[in-house]
């Protein structure tokens, strides 16, 4: 196998991770931010999403009806975040690899 070949391989592999990365980057745009945590009060627990804004903390409820869905959507986001780290140590190799050629 020729070295073009290689390196034409890695150039199409960092552009299908820079495509990756703009998808995932898109999504995670519109999905919930922080994690959820429940109070109990009496017989009864609230939920609610807990993140940061700056240095402040924000705690929005959530209602019973929504709680599995919002639990998803963070779920959804943790598992996002993951590739996206994993992507990018990809991505920095193909630099490594393609910066090397020239």
């Amino acid at each position: 196998m020729g070295l073009n070949l290689i390196l034409h391989t890695v150039a199409q592999e960092k552009q299908r991770i820079e495509y990756m990365l703009m998808k995932y980057q898109n999504e995670l745009s519109s999905l919930p931010r922080g994690t959820i945590s429940e109070k109990t009060v009496g017989e009864r627990t609230y939920y609610y999403l807990k993140y940061r804004d700056g240095k402040k903390i924000v705690s929005k409820y959530i209602s019973k009806k929504e709680i599995e869905n919002v639990r998803a959507l963070v779920e959804r986001r943790r598992h996002i975040e993951a590739m996206v780290k994993s992507l990018q140590e990809e991505k920095a190799i193909a630099d490594k690899v393609l910066e090397g050629a020239v």
